[in-house]
C-alpha cells in the first residue's frame, strides 16, 4: 500500500473508529486517534502476519500495551480480515468478547493487555524466546507515554538490553497527554530519548503521523545490531478532529450527536483533499 493509499485508509479508519465509539457509548477517543496511523502502517506495510498465518510460529507479533485504546486495534484487525467488520457493532455490548481492552478471545490479538506496563515485559519474553529458537520474527509493542510512569517498563527495558533483543521493537505514542493532563506535569518524561539510550536501546524519533517517516523507521530495523529498537512517535491526541486535538478531556470521552456529525464532516473534507 502506497503512502497516498495509507493516508486515505487512515481517514476511513477514523470514520469507523468514531462510529464504533459512538455506538458503544464508550472509548478512549483521543488515544485511538493518535495511534491509528501507526497501526495502519504496521498492519498494511510492515507486519508479517495475516488471518491465515496467525498460528504460524514464524509470524511477527504485535502487542498493544496501551490496551485502553483497543478500539483502534479492533478497526484495523477487522479491515485486515481477522474477523467480520459486522463484529465491530458488538463492542462493549453485554456478553460480547469485544471489551474495552485487548483479549485473546478476539482473532488477531496476541495477548491480554490493559494493565499498563505489562505489554513490554510480555514482548521482551517473546523476543527472548525467538532468539533462543533462532526464529526470524520480530515483536512490536505500542506503549502510551503516560504508561511509562509504570516501573515495570524500565525493568523490561533493562532486561531487553541485557539479552541484546534486537528483534524487539517498542513504539511510544508520544502525544504528551494522559487522563489527568500533560505527562510533563503528572510525571515528567523528558529527556525521553536520552533515558532510552541510557537503558541500552537504539532510539529514533519521528512524526507519528508521517507515513513516509513511519515506513522508513520500520524498514531500518534493527537500528543497531544487538540492541532493542524504540521509535518515539510524536503524535497529537485526537488527531484528525480539530476540536479534539491536544485536549486531555478526550482521553476517554464520547462525542455528542452534534460533535459526531461535525467530526464526520471534517473527515469528509479531509478525504476530498487527499483523494486523486
Amino acid at each position: 500500500m502506497k503512502e497516498r493509499e495509507l493516508e486515505i485508509k487512515s481517514i476511513e479508519y477514523r470514520r469507523k473508529l468514531l462510529r464504533c465509539i459512538k455506538r458503544a457509548n464508550a472509548g478512549h477517543t483521543g488515544g485511538d486517534l493518535s495511534c491509528i496511523d501507526i497501526l495502519n502502517v504496521l498492519y498494511n506495510r510492515i507486519l508479517n502476519v495475516s488471518p491465515h498465518t496467525f498460528d504460524d510460529p514464524g509470524r511477527d507479533r504485535y502487542v498493544q500495551s496501551k490496551g485502553h485504546c483497543v478500539e483502534a486495534l479492533y478497526v484495523v484487525l477487522a479491515d485486515r480480515g481477522f474477523f467480520p467488520e459486522s463484529d465491530l457493532e458488538a463492542i462493549c455490548c453485554c456478553r460480547s468478547p469485544y471489551v474495552g481492552h485487548p483479549t485473546r478471545k478476539i482473532p488477531g490479538i496476541e495477548q491480554n493487555t490493559g494493565a499498563l506496563g505489562h505489554g513490554l515485559a510480555f514482548s521482551a519474553g517473546v523476543a527472548l524466546a525467538g532468539k533462543m529458537n533462532n526464529a526470524a520474527y520480530r515483536v512490536y509493542t505500542l506503549l502510551g507515554d503516560g504508561e511509562l510512569a509504570e516501573g515495570s517498563n524500565w525493568e523490561s527495558m533493562m532486561t531487553a538490553a541485557h539479552y541484546r533483543l534486537d528483534n524487539l521493537v517498542a513504539i511510544v505514542d508520544r502525544n504528551t497527554l494522559q487522563i489527568t493532563g500533560c505527562t510533563e506535569d503528572v510525571c515528567a518524561l523528558e529527556p525521553l530519548a536520552e533515558k532510552f539510550t541510557a537503558f541500552g536501546w537504539a532510539v529514533r524519533e519521528i512524526d507519528g503521523h508521517d507515513f513516509a517517516a513511519l515506513i522508513a523507521a520500520f524498514h531500518a530495523l534493527p537500528f543497531e545490531t544487538g540492541k532493542p529498537s524504540i521509535v518515539i512517535a510524536r503524535t497529537v491526541k485526537g488527531k484528525g478532529i480539530s476540536f479534539m486535538e491536544n485536549d486531555a478531556k478526550w482521553h476517554h470521552h464520547v462525542p455528542t450527536d452534534e460533535q459526531y456529525q461535525r467530526a464526520q464532516q471534517e473527515l469528509d473534507h479531509l478525504l476530498r483533499e487527499v483523494q486523486p
